[in-house]
């Protein structure tokens, strides 16, 4: 099997390609390389007979069915996408570009190599998405997202992937083009660029610096292991049923601040501050604008439908992610300097008006 992942040198993309090249899948990694991708997290394939690489930005169309022509793909997992809340706030252009543009762009040229080829039976196309096109949920914990909750995107990064879900399913029922989706909670673990929650606190611990948390810490999110995703993300592409969303989580419930007192717990304990605990440098900082409560997956359809779920518990895998950073600074260390790593980013305030 032929898969052409898009977004390869990302995070969840790169868990993507390292699985599949493992499990003897052909893979054609399609890339813009833009600030948060890095090859570094494809190494380890990169010289496999089974890996090839492409640097083409979604946005382009004319690449794209070049793309598409040379490498004849059996099936796309589109993971391209701009994917930080934080800058979507500061600068939501590119994620309508990229996110709503970029994603009609995969669906024209899916199509056009779909039909040239006379419509095979086993071409799909996968387009994974977030949970976070769901809005936000109350604290109860029955209350959950499933595959049927109304979408209530509340950030331009949340609408542009509702958008671009939105795009993948009219392909399927305007076009016939065999699609799947899925929607997953929050990812974390090795090679995670430094600007998201959980990288930020490991980081900022180990230079002894302040570990920011937004407002009280009570948001909630449901944490799912990258490797768990990846492993999941496969499954739905080959054996999820065309036209099907699958919600996939990692039944793990945290709030902000009880996640970000386990790594210090975990660090405390493999890499001991010279004075005091971890937990000391918390300090709780003005909140995002539109700040989404809770976010939680049912998860039934897929255990139910594929057999699959998570194996990776957010103690276990935290664990695993700290000693990744601890062992990989050669890594991380020059990422930090790309632009917007380590500042504040997403402080705009709403305007004051009438809107409810």
């Amino acid at each position: 099997m032929k898969l052409l992942v898009t977004g390869g040198a990302g995070f969840i993309g790169s868990a993507v390609v390292r699985l599949a090249v493992a499990q003897g899948h052909e893979v054609v990694n399609l890339d813009a390389l833009t600030y948060a991708a890095c090859l570094e997290n494809v190494a380890s394939v990169a010289d496999s007979p089974l890996y090839k690489f492409e640097h083409v930005d979604i946005r382009d169309r004319a690449a794209l069915t070049r793309v598409f022509d040379t490498h004849q793909p059996d099936i796309v997992m589109h993971l391209a996408a701009e994917s930080h809340v934080d800058r979507s706030i500061d600068g939501p252009g590119d994620f309508i570009d990229t996110n709503i543009t970029g994603t009609f762009n995969m669906l024209e040229a899916a199509r056009s190599y779909w039909v040239a080829r006379g419509r095979p039976d086993g071409f799909r196309f996968h387009h994974i998405s977030t949970d976070e096109v769901f809005g936000s949920l109350p604290a109860d914990p029955a209350v959950k997202f499933t595959e049927t909750t109304p979408y209530d995107p509340r950030s331009p990064y949340s609408a542009s992937k509702a958008a671009s879900d939105h795009l993948v399913r009219a392909w399927y029922e305007t076009y016939g083009l065999p699609v799947v989706l899925s929607n997953c909670s929050n990812n974390y673990g090795p090679y995670h660029f430094p600007e998201k929650l959980i990288p930020v606190i490991i980081l900022n611990a180990l230079a002894d610096k302040a570990l920011p948390i937004y407002g009280d810490g009570s948001n909630i999110r449901d944490w799912l292991y990258v490797e768990d995703h990846a492993d999941a993300l496969l499954l739905v592409a080959s054996k999820g049923a065309l036209g099907r969303s699958y919600n996939i989580g990692g039944e793990n419930e945290r709030s902000n601040l009880e996640l970000v007192q386990t790594i210090c717990q975990i660090l405390d304990r493999l890499q001991p501050r010279a004075t005091g605990s971890y937990g000391d440098l918390i300090t709780f900082v003005a909140d995002r604008p539109g700040h989404d409560a809770r976010y939680a997956i049912d998860p039934t359809r897929i255990r139910a439908e594929l057999g699959w779920r998570p194996s990776v518990t957010v103690e276990e895998g935290l664990e695993r992610t700290v000693r990744w950073y601890l062992e990989n600074e050669d890594w991380w260390r020059p990422l930090l300097a790309r632009k917007g790593v380590g500042q504040r980013l997403g402080t705009v305030q709403p305007s004051s008006g009438n809107l409810a």
